[in-house]
């Protein structure tokens, strides 16, 4: 049975897993009856309270429960913010096929490569005006736009209710790099038949004007070029598929062969130039150990690391760390890329340390060596404009931009009631008479540490943060079955300033560990057997206690309960109160890790 709103018409369901209120892990799923489709499936990256985060990711957990509805997914384009979490979500839900352009695809294959998933979805690459057809319900054709990368795609998806335009990531670029156009007749004749809803890119909606041609950096990066009297590093978005042409045009230029630093870039570059989105001739590549050999005049090295990645070969070099190549004096630096939200900090520190090492360091918008990839104002009229639609969904910002890019739509004639602003989990409801929030689904994000597998929990990141603050305690006890101390109780402060009373305060905790374990051993020791938990509780809870009279702060405690099956080496002071036994006990009891807890639920938090 089709959903339907008040009025008896057919609606169609949008629900936003991430892209609401943020920038990033864009994830959007279309129901209308008993079939989803997925459109992208992005990823973010953590910000600077997330300690020991390397990946964002949406909770997918309400989709997991309904995946038997999936009827595939298409794709916009080949940002990580649109296609980096599929290979994560792979892993959990069951995905017919994707559906995409022909750069995100072969990027996609790669990801999928190295873990092993290639086999687990079928890819169809497809191009301009094409369609598809997934399920019973949905129609989807691509129509090309301009972005920041190539290949890139608005989206016509038709519905029993109506048609829905999701505009991708766009701007509309009159001076394409490639030569490809936005193809603005498609979109119009689209708004000429009526499109229900528009979903758009809303990242640039307080910018007033249009965002500027990708062209208009080439004369302001041969300026550079030109002024430059030794090597040139130049830094950019591994993915910026038209700033890479344009470096290597300007190579070609000035006299100049490039090598390449930084695994994803080559990856790109790769697959770029193998479906003809880039042109250069072999020779003009070089390894790092030919250009060594050359003057620093014919040396251009092409890196990524432009938002202060810790690992990208930029950072390394700014730190020395690098082992093929060192700053020196008369290097230009450029960095053709601005800070995205959160990493202006790093990237800041970055810059100082190229010029505390003697670079020249070339950046900020004031040089016009970099330009957005995201409409403005102006851009988002236009889109407006070409497709009329009835209702109007601002997507792809944070709260700020979204309410802007609605107030550009009723500037543009769109009513204020026919307009949602929505966060990640609501559920909207589309149909040929209103648009309203009618639901909402479990939402939030997935946090996942350097092993890319193990998910960081709420209470583990607090852990880190608090560690981070005010530093951890931990104290280790072995006991046997029968309540009997193996060994004196073993402190470690770590992260704590010292204090001339530290070593007492060692002292004490042991002290107090031990007489809790015995004086409360009745209390935990049952017929059934022994609450470990109740006993390791009970310390921690003494253990906090005395800390606040020896320090202000409040660091994190972590008590290690074990039991063992032979002799400890004591190495903590010997606590003459305690009878220290060498009994045999059961298996070792300990509660979990920092490092175990990681692994063991997804993260909800509020949307955005």
């Amino acid at each position: 049975m089709a959903l339907t709103n008040t009025n008896g018409a057919s609606s169609v369901q949008i629900i936003s897993m991430g892209g609401l209120g943020e920038i990033g892990k864009n994830t959007w799923l279309f129901r209308y009856e008993d079939e989803i489709l997925m459109l992208d499936g992005g990823l973010s990256f953590p910000s600077s309270e997330m300690l020991g985060v390397n990946i964002v990711l949406p909770d997918m957990t309400w989709l997991q429960e309904n995946q038997e509805k999936i009827v595939g997914m298409v794709v916009t384009h080949g940002h990580e913010d649109h296609i980096g979490g599929i290979p994560y979500h792979l892993q959990r839900l069951t995905i017919p096929r994707i559906w995409g352009p022909r750069l995100a695809m072969s990027l996609l294959e790669g990801k999928l490569k190295e873990t092993g998933l290639l086999g687990r979805v079928n890819i169809t690459r497809v191009g301009p005006r094409d369609k598809i057809r997934a399920g019973r319900y949905f129609e989807v054709e691509y129509i090309h736009n301009t972005h920041s990368i190539a290949d890139s795609y608005t989206l016509a998806i038709t519905t029993p209710a109506g048609v829905i335009i999701h505009s991708g990531d766009f701007k509309f670029d009159h001076t394409p790099v490639d030569g490809r156009t936005f193809d603005y007749q498609r979109l119009a004749e689209y708004g000429e038949k009526g499109v229900m809803c528009l979903i758009s890119d809303s990242t640039n909606a307080e910018v007033p004007g249009f965002t500027p041609s990708e062209r208009a950096v080439f004369p302001n990066l041969d300026r550079e070029f030109a002024a430059a009297k030794g090597r040139i590093i130049l830094t950019t978005f591994a993915s910026s598929i038209h700033r890479v042409n344009m470096t290597l045009q300007l190579a070609q230029k000035h006299n100049r062969v490039v090598s390449v630093l930084g695994r994803s870039m080559l990856n790109v570059m790769a697959t770029a130039k193998q479906l003809g989105f880039i042109t250069y001739p072999e020779e003009l590549l070089q390894p790092i150990h030919v250009c060594r050999t050359l003057p620093d005049n014919q040396v251009l090295i092409l890196t990524t690391g432009s938002q202060g990645e810790p690992l990208a070969a930029m950072t390394r070099i700014a730190k020395g760390e690098h082992k093929q190549v060192s700053i020196k004096q008369g290097d230009t630096v450029i960095f053709s890329a601005n800070p995205i939200p959160g990493n202006t900090i790093p990237v800041v520190r970055t810059i100082d340390k190229l010029m505390e090492l003697g670079a020249q360091v070339i950046y900020g918008k004031e040089k016009g060596i970099h330009v957005s990839g995201h409409g403005a104002q102006e851009d988002h009229k236009m889109m407006l404009a070409l497709t009329k639609p009835k209702f109007f969904f601002p997507a792809h910002g944070e709260l700020r931009m979204l309410r802007a890019h609605a107030r550009t739509a009723m500037s543009m004639g769109v009513p204020e009631e026919r307009i949602v602003i929505a966060m990640n989990g609501d559920v909207i409801a589309v149909s040929a008479n209103e648009i309203k929030v009618v639901d909402r689904v479990r939402s939030g994000v997935e946090l996942l540490d350097s092993s890319r597998v193990g998910i960081v929990e709420p209470t583990v990141l607090k852990d880190r943060q608090r560690i981070s603050e005010e530093g951890m305690v931990v104290v280790a006890v072995a006991v046997n079955n029968q309540g009997q101390i193996l060994a004196a109780p073993s402190v470690t402060v770590r992260a704590v300033a010292r204090t001339p009373g530290m070593q007492k305060l060692e002292q004490d905790l042991a002290q107090t560990t031990g007489m809790t374990v015995l004086n409360g051993w009745s209390t935990f020791a049952r017929a059934g057997g022994v609450d470990w938990e109740g006993l390791r509780v009970a310390i921690e809870k003494a253990v906090q206690v005395k800390l606040r009279n020896y320090l202000p702060s409040r660091p994190l405690v972590l008590i290690q309960l074990q039991t063992t099956g032979g002799p400890i080496t004591t190495t903590a002071p010997e606590l003459p109160a305690l009878a220290l036994a060498m009994a045999i006990a059961p298996e070792p009891v300990a509660p979990p890790s920092l490092e175990g807890r990681i692994r063991r639920r997804r993260t909800e938090v509020a949307p955005g």
